[in-house]
């Protein structure tokens, strides 16, 4: 059965917070799905922060795991070995393949996925993929086809430019697939009792037509609602209908909520309806209360775009932009209505890129500036969300086929196949391939004792003599390695067993060469022990010896 270590923190899967993110969301729903749907014999959960005693509660929060679980802690890469893979909920695969070196290049395999594309971070990220020792066994997942198609883009500049520098790249490059964000269709099933709950908390009539909108309330990162508003306004006026909208939702901070809602002044013959979706009740029973979904997506941070999804398992249809992901997910006339949009034309931001680049411009400010360059076409969404309105019987059509098309290709029994489907090919690739061995040293990490090897004098070898300092013994060196005086920055000291073999040799052979005491250790100690014989010289615990005279001190 194929499987992978999944890559847990809880910044990527706890959505208890004040700040609910798109990926958090993503992140629980994901590892909710594939407890439920995997087809495998034990889950293995890497905590990749550290902490299992906080990671272990959450876990079971999310899903009950219903088969055992092997928790890898966060320094044991090499667990990832037995499941051959290695999956982390974002694209730093470049990262992992560095630190995958030390183990060899095919030890295991790493698999990444997008959210976000446009932050510097990520955009390095990105570039990385080319420059790191990332393979071609190893896969970076793209939510939807306008994602992997900016990450091509992406790609496609960084490789002109490192062919035109140093050639063409001996290594594969990492696969690209596009495999969607999914959800567990049935969380959000609508019912009754919650229509009426809602209705009647919130003052809407039973038959007046409700538009929902679902998400972070973030004008400039997330999305203007603004657009929503005009649109609504419009339809509003258009049918004579009462329209409600509902925008249910959560911001970062009170100005941002704030400067949110102002966008109801733009809809004046709309009541609006404010909610607070951090809730998690909320968040899967507030469908209910709408007739049709809305979301006006108009931002180059997103990529895929997963309320739609839950609004089609909540048998909703929708009015969405003909952006980003949305394309891959509503159909137009189907499950609901894309409402076309027009950009500026590619090579019309280099100006906008340029100051992003220098840090003259914040990210919030550069995806909001991008985003206001972004149009809509107000004549087909007025034409949609009337035809909504005052069709009932369409709007049945279009949620029974929304909610359909939800079950069979967004819910995560649907998706989680195709995650492991990829993962077995990554292993095929990885077994049949010649991989480079072991490599411990990182060159753009380098060992700080290669980095700076023209700070000291000299260099401690294994032909250099060790003794014990004539004034300690046993206790007296504990003492005064232990404490707080020499204890400190304790990074892979020698055991006080491995302290008390160490000082009991020297005490049988002084000046015994250190190549000749490290043998009293396993193989895979002696450098650490060989290294610390320096911070035990250092404190004059013990004395040093080298072959030969020093040099003369230099002028």
């Amino acid at each position: 059965m194929t499987n992978a270590a999944l890559y847990l923190h809880p910044d990527a899967i706890d959505t208890t917070g004040a700040r609910i993110l798109g990926r958090q969301a993503a992140g629980e729903s994901f590892l909710r799905g594939f407890l439920r749907h995997a087809e495998v014999d034990r889950f293995h959960l890497w905590s990749a922060a550290g902490g299992v005693e906080r990671l272990q509660p959450l876990v079971t929060r999310i899903q009950p795991p219903p088969k055992p679980v092997t928790w890898i802690p966060a320094t044991g890469r090499p667990a990832f070995r037995e499941p051959g893979v290695v999956h982390i909920p974002g694209p730093a695969l470049g990262g992992e393949a560095w630190a995958r070196r030390i183990y060899g290049q095919g030890a295991y395999s790493l698999s990444g996925l997008t959210h976000t594309t446009s932050t510097r971070r990520i955009m390095d990220m990105l570039s990385d993929l080319l420059v790191a020792p990332v393979d071609g066994h190893d896969a970076l997942i793209c939510t939807s086809s306008a994602v992997r198609a900016a990450v091509e883009a992406q790609l496609d500049g960084v490789r002109d430019y490192l062919t035109g520098e140093y050639g063409p790249r001996r290594r594969a490059e990492p696969q690209r697939v596009t495999i969607p964000l999914g959800v567990n269709a049935d969380d959000f099933a609508p019912t009754s009792e919650q229509r009426q709950a809602w209705r009647r908390r919130l003052e809407i009539p039973d038959e007046a037509f409700v538009a929902l909108y679902v998400g972070r309330f973030n004008a400039r990162e997330k999305m203007n609602p603004a657009l929503m508003a005009i649109a609504l306004q419009k339809a509003a006026e258009a049918t004579g209908a009462e329209l409600y909208w509902v925008n249910a939702g959560w911001a970062e901070t009170p100005d941002e909520e704030a400067r949110y809602h102002q966008a109801q002044a733009l809809c004046p013959s709309v009541r609006y309806r404010p909610v607070d979706g951090r809730d998690a009740a909320a968040r899967f029973s507030i469908w209910s209360v709408a007739d049709s979904f809305i979301s006006f997506s108009d931002n180059i941070q997103e990529t895929f775009g997963l309320t739609p999804v839950e609004a089609m398992a909540a048998g909703l249809p929708c009015v969405v932009t003909d952006w980003n992901g949305y394309r891959d997910t509503v159909r137009h006339g189907e499950d609901g209505f894309r409402i076309p949009t027009v950009a500026p034309s590619p090579g019309d931001g280099v100006d906008l890129a340029y100051w992003y680049a220098n840090d003259w411009t914040s990210y919030t400010d550069y995806v909001g500036a991008a985003a206001q360059f972004t149009a809509i076409d107000f004549a087909e969404s007025t034409a949609a969300i009337s035809a909504l309105v005052a069709n009932p019987d369409l709007r049945r059509r279009l949620g029974r086929q929304a909610q359909a098309r939800a079950r069979e290709t967004f819910d995560w029994s649907a998706i989680v196949p195709q995650y492991q489907a990829l993962w077995g090919e990554l292993n095929a690739r990885r077994r049949s391939g010649r991989h480079d061995g072991p490599v411990r040293d990182n060159p753009f990490r380098p060992d700080p004792f290669r980095l700076f090897a023209g700070y000291p004098s000299r260099h401690l070898t294994g032909d250099w003599g060790v003794s014990l300092a004539a004034d300690f013994d046993l206790d007296a060196a504990e003492a005064l390695l232990t404490g707080p005086v020499a204890g400190y920055s304790a990074f892979n000291h020698p055991t006080a067993e491995e302290r008390r073999l160490l000082f009991a040799r020297l005490a049988e052979r002084p000046g015994a060469a250190i190549a000749e005491v490290m043998e009293l250790f396993p193989a895979e100690r002696r450098p650490a022990i060989q290294r610390a014989l320096l911070w035990i010289a250092r404190y004059g615990v013990i004395v040093l010896q080298p072959p030969d005279p020093a040099p003369t001190p230099r002028p």
